[in-house]
This record gives C-alpha cells, sequence and structure tokens, in this order.
C-alpha cells in the first residue's frame, strides 16, 4: 500500500449553532462554499458527535427526568446530579466502576465510558435550562446516511466519521475516538504485510478511524473553538469498509472484565 506523504486537515468554516432537525449536509455546504473549499474522492469528513446528536434530537431536559431509587443511591455515591445519573443508567447496560466523580459504565452500543458520553459542556448556553445531550442512537447508520448524502451532493465518494472525545484507561487525557463510520475501514488489519526488513506482520491491527478522529481533534479543539466538521485529505487505505463497532473489543477477547 502506498502510504501518504502529506495529510491535510482543514476546519470547514461557518457551522452554526446546530439546533434538532438541522440539516446537517446542507451547513457543511454552506461552511465548504464559504472557505472556498471543494470535495475531493477520499477525503475524510469528521463531524463531532455533538451536533449529529443535536440534529437528530438527543438533547435532553433534565427538568423532565425522574431519577430512580437506584439513580438517586448512585448519585450520592459519584456527587452527581441524580436525574443525570438516571439518565447515565438508561444508557448502559452495566456500571463499571463508580467512586466520587466518577461513574463508567458499559454504554448500550458496547463502548466503556465515563458517563455514558452523555455530556452538558457545549450544549446549552447557562440561560437554558439544564440539558444533557445523548450519544446518537446508531452513529454507524447516521455516518453511512451522511456518507451517502455527501458523496451524492459533491458527485466524489467521500467517507465519514463520527468522533467524541474519551479518556483512556491507562493514560490520562482524553483522545479523539470514531464512534461512528462509514465508507473506511474502522479497523484496518495490516497480518501478512511485510515490516521495513520483509517479516510478515502477525499482530497488526489498526484502529484506523480511530487515528483520524484524534488527528481532526486536533483541529476542532475541546472548548470554544466552534470547529466541529473537518475535511481530512490525502489518506490512503487498503482493505473492505467496515464500521466504528467493530473497535468495540468484543467480551470474550478483553482480559480485563
Amino acid at each position: 500500500m502506498k502510504r501518504s506523504n502529506v495529510v491535510e486537515m482543514l476546519a470547514v468554516p461557518g457551522i452554526p449553532l446546530v439546533r434538532e432537525d438541522d440539516d446537517l449536509v446542507a451547513l457543511i455546504g454552506e461552511g465548504l462554499a464559504q472557505g472556498g473549499l471543494v470535495p475531493r474522492g477520499g477525503d475524510v469528513f469528521v463531524l463531532t458527535q455533538k451536533i449529529v446528536s443535536k440534529a437528530e434530537g438527543r438533547m435532553v431536559d433534565l427538568a423532565t427526568v425522574e431519577p430512580s431509587t437506584e439513580a438517586i443511591e448512585l448519585a450520592g455515591k459519584v456527587h452527581k446530579d441524580p436525574r443525570l445519573v438516571q439518565l447515565i443508567l438508561s444508557e448502559s447496560v452495566r456500571v463499571v466502576r463508580a467512586r466520587p466523580g466518577v461513574l463508567i459504565v458499559e454504554h448500550r452500543l458496547g463502548f466503556v465510558m465515563a458517563n455514558a458520553g452523555i455530556d452538558q459542556s457545549n450544549v446549552a448556553s447557562p440561560d437554558d435550562p439544564q440539558r444533557a445531550l445523548l450519544l446518537p442512537v446508531d452513529p454507524d447508520g447516521s455516518a453511512d446516511i451522511l456518507r451517502k448524502r455527501l458523496s451524492l451532493r459533491f458527485g466524489v465518494p467521500v467517507a465519514v466519521i463520527i468522533s467524541d472525545s474519551f479518556g483512556r484507561a491507562w493514560r490520562r487525557g482524553t483522545c479523539g475516538v470514531a464512534i461512528g463510520a462509514a465508507g473506511l475501514p474502522s479497523l484496518m488489519d495490516l497480518r501478512g504485510s511485510p515490516d521495513l526488513f520483509g517479516r510478515e506482520l502477525q499482530v497488526s491491527i489498526t484502529g484506523h478511524a480511530d487515528e483520524i478522529a484524534a488527528a481532526a481533534s486536533l483541529v476542532m479543539g475541546q472548548g470554544a473553538e466552534g470547529q466541529p466538521v473537518v475535511v481530512v485529505r490525502g489518506l490512503t487505505w487498503r482493505g473492505p469498509d467496515n464500521s466504528a463497532s467493530e473497535l468495540v473489543r468484543p467480551a470474550e477477547e478483553d482480559m480485563f472484565r
């Protein structure tokens, strides 16, 4: 496989604060036109989870949430709002770890993550009612719909990644990862390829979509940057397309459960 010598990360300008039922493809098209950017075949559009979730109506007003007894008890242990804990439990299949300030769960999609990915930063202004944003119902499905619509609109095949920020079990700090993907191999199996000296690789499997999401997050930022869509250009890859769900380690392979 020929590797890329130059990879560009281009923030799409002018993306407004997204609201429920907004057309993300139309907003991206307007932003690209504003920035004088023309999509090319093989471009990877990386979108933050927040704008996808907002467009899909995944916002919840905490005033509408009635916490269960379990949520109230757990909230006391982790020092969190019982209503938020109820949402976390509703989106999860099990609690992995709980201590003051920390609630790690296994999300219904298989992700092991803090707070089931439910976020309150960059969600609403302080003047709005307390709101929380859930992950998309089907991030891979959302990515595939966006990929098809973007490819049709611009007349070239593109890929789409929906990214989120995850903590890592053995390292400090959050890092961008792919929670949804379409049009590229999220997991790229390099076994059988030669190394520098011609030796056959035996165990090398690359989290391709995660690497792209992490790179794009350098441009997106984590605070008030307001750049939720990045076009990654110049990548090459091999292997069949597979979704971001392939990145989730199956329970039978997890030595730490």
